[in-house]
């Protein structure tokens, strides 16, 4: 059950132009990937939308399956499903490390699957950082060396790269670290140095695949940290897979859920759990605490008079970041908007009801 409107690749396309107003940064059309002999002309043959049964039948794999989403400058988009959804396959696609069976895959305005491998080898080197689940570090090389490898993989002069790996380095936390060698960090330290490495070439898109859960809990939590510092600082457009929930709201500016290889939905953490699209999206959110999820402006009511109300908060605040202050006082709230007026208001009773765990879905 595809999101949006997709075009197959049996009629090529312009580069899409976002309906949100927004520019992309990165963008799938009717994107799939089919395991199994002849699977261009199986989909050609079956106008690129054959069932699951089709492809079981014919013996082939729809590992993604009419993908269409595009992914923001400077936001988090996470890709969220079970394992075998199909959420690591279509950032491969999207990178062109696998090759699509059909679709398009838009980097800016230009259709990746149409360049040559020169080109594409030159935007995967300059403009695209990616880390994975596993951190291949090199072993024989320092942390400097591990950082500035990308930089002179593309000629970039010793001193230059190592000026920019030592920058790197001390965004990431690593500073004094430099001249350590992999065996001597921990798994978090390695992580980082893995992150470093990536953004030693300041990517304009940067796709990272589970890059935290091989960590334990602890410090997993500080590099959902780290990683957020250094969003807000650096503004990436980023393409983020993760199977946990909890690590998806926390990070997530969208987020698409994925189910046997098709996107079944794209949206807000908020949205996907006040709207969810299917029965199977209800069920992948139903255990997320609410409170963490819903904002003050998903649950107020209407503002009917600012009469007697003695403090607002924020429409954006979440109600988990509320709770404390409005359950130990005695009145309404008014709710305001970016330029702070006033939009609703927000009363002890509704953020009673979201902690207790009342439906709030519309």
């Amino acid at each position: 059950m595809p999101v949006e409107e997709t075009t197959s690749s049996a009629a090529p396309v312009q580069a899409p132009a976002s309906h949100t107003g927004r520019s992309h940064k990165i963008a799938c059309r009717g994107v799939w990937k089919v395991f199994g002999n002849n699977a261009e002309r199986f989909l050609s043959e079956h106008d690129y939308m054959p069932s699951a049964a089709q492809l079981s039948a014919a013996g082939m794999i729809g590992a993604v399956r009419d993908v269409t989403l595009e992914v923001f400058e400077g936001e988090i988009f996470i890709i969220m499903g079970l394992s075998g959804s199909g959420k690591s396959t279509i950032v491969r696609c999207m990178s062109r490390l696998i090759e699509p069976t059909a679709g398009q895959v838009f980097f800016e305005d230009r259709d990746l699957l149409q360049m040559s491998e020169k080109q594409l080898t030159d935007i995967r080197r300059h403009k695209m950082g990616m880390v994975f689940q596993h951190f291949a570090l090199l072993p024989h090389l320092t942390v400097l060396g591990n950082v500035a490898f990308p930089l002179e993989i593309q000629g970039v002069e010793r001193g230059a790269r190592e000026r920019r790996a030592l920058e790197v380095i001390e965004l990431v936390g690593l500073k004094d670290r430099e001249n350590y060698y992999p065996r001597e960090l921990s798994g978090g330290q390695q992580q980082r140095v893995g992150i470093a490495r990536s953004l030693a070439v300041e990517p304009e898109i940067w796709f990272l695949d589970e890059p935290f859960s091989a960590l334990d809990p602890l410090i997993r939590r500080e590099m959902q940290d780290e990683f957020l510092r250094l969003q807000n600082v650096l503004h990436k457009s980023i393409v983020f897979i993760t199977h946990d929930f909890d690590e998806a709201i926390r990070l997530a500016d969208r987020i698409a859920i994925m189910q046997d290889g098709a996107v079944i939905q794209i949206g807000t953490p908020e949205e996907l759990v006040l709207r969810p699209a299917t029965d199977y999206v209800a069920e992948f959110t139903k255990d997320i605490p609410r409170a963490k999820v819903l904002s003050a402006g998903a649950i107020m009511s209407p503002l009917g008079g600012a009469e007697g109300l003695a403090g607002s908060v924020a429409a954006s605040a979440k109600v988990e970041d509320l709770a404390e202050a409005l359950i130990d006082g005695d009145s309404d709230v008014s709710v305001t908007d970016e330029q702070g007026k006033a939009v609703g208001r927000l009363s002890r009773r509704a953020v009673l009801d979201v902690l207790v765990g009342k439906n709030h879905r519309t």
